[in-house]
């Protein structure tokens, strides 16, 4: 069985920006903030990083010519990672459109959206399993290991409640799927702002993944949020899943000011 990092060590991309630069980044096991000036190429090195992993988390230094990855331990062979991208644009694919049974699937959160609704299907199954299996085994800790395995998604659902009691809407916890009453009104995911899209997209994702050590790869996710879920948003997260490398990419100060100044990095000071 192939073996899954934990998180990813360094970074390197040969000739960037068509041969001038070479970047080198130590990352830190938990946060990595990647900051700069517009066009000095935050995107750009996150987007190099991303391409270099295969479906499914397999990586080789061969890859993508001149991006290499270290990772601990050092003789994994994949990583779990996702990737959150924060605009709203329409969707324009039509293959991504043909795949959509929901008409108010329209813009690209929506989609990601629509893709996690079906991946929370499963995550519930599985933990729904995984109680059974608890309870059936007449362990004597058997009632706090299924309650245990249980508490991520009240965290989640809880989390969500919070964020979004402002505007008097709550999780239907009665349904498997994600939905909000507000004022008697049932609401899709879809029928929800931007920011609250956005939000419910990032806590979705770090939900599903169980736990498990994964990388997390963020462009700009502040894009749309309050500036108060934006200064809440990495201290949620690792709440979420303590087991998470974070690497993102900013401009905006308020995604530091909760003690996470000593993890960013400027592009100039890993470019050579």
């Amino acid at each position: 069985m192939m073996k899954y990092a934990e998180y990813i060590e360094e970074i390197e991309i040969d000739s960037l920006w068509s041969g001038l630069k070479h970047i080198k980044w130590t990352l830190d096991p938990k946060v990595n903030i990647l900051s700069g000036i517009n066009g000095v190429g935050k995107s750009t090195i996150l987007n190099r990083v991303v391409r270099g992993l295969m479906q499914g988390g397999e990586f080789a230094s061969n890859r993508i010519p001149g991006v290499r990855m270290k990772v601990m331990p050092e003789d994994a062979g994949r990583i779990r990672y996702d990737v959150i991208r924060s605009f709203d644009r329409p969707l324009m694919s039509g293959e991504m459109m043909n795949k959509v049974i929901d008409a108010s699937v329209t813009t690209e959160l929506d989609w990601q959206l629509y893709q996690l609704q079906r991946k929370y299907l499963d995550y519930q199954v599985n933990i729904g399993n995984r109680i059974i299996e608890v309870l059936q085994s007449g362990e004597p800790d058997s009632a706090q290991r299924a309650k245990d395995l249980s508490a991520p998604k009240r965290k989640f659902q809880d989390m969500i409640d919070r964020l979004f009691a402002a505007t008097g809407k709550r999780l239907i916890r009665s349904k498997n799927e994600i939905l909000f009453t507000q004022i008697g009104e049932e609401l899709t995911p879809y029928q929800l702002s931007s920011g609250e899209k956005q939000m419910l997209a990032i806590l979705l994702t770090v939900l599903i993944e169980d736990l498990r050590p994964y990388i997390l790869f963020m462009d700009e996710p502040e894009v749309s949020l309050h500036i108060d879920w934006q200064q809440r948003l990495i201290d949620m997260i690792i709440e979420l899943n303590p087991n998470v490398q974070i690497i993102l990419t900013t401009h905006s100060p308020a995604v530091i000011m909760n003690g996470w100044m000593d993890k960013v990095t400027e592009v100039s000071d890993i470019t050579v």
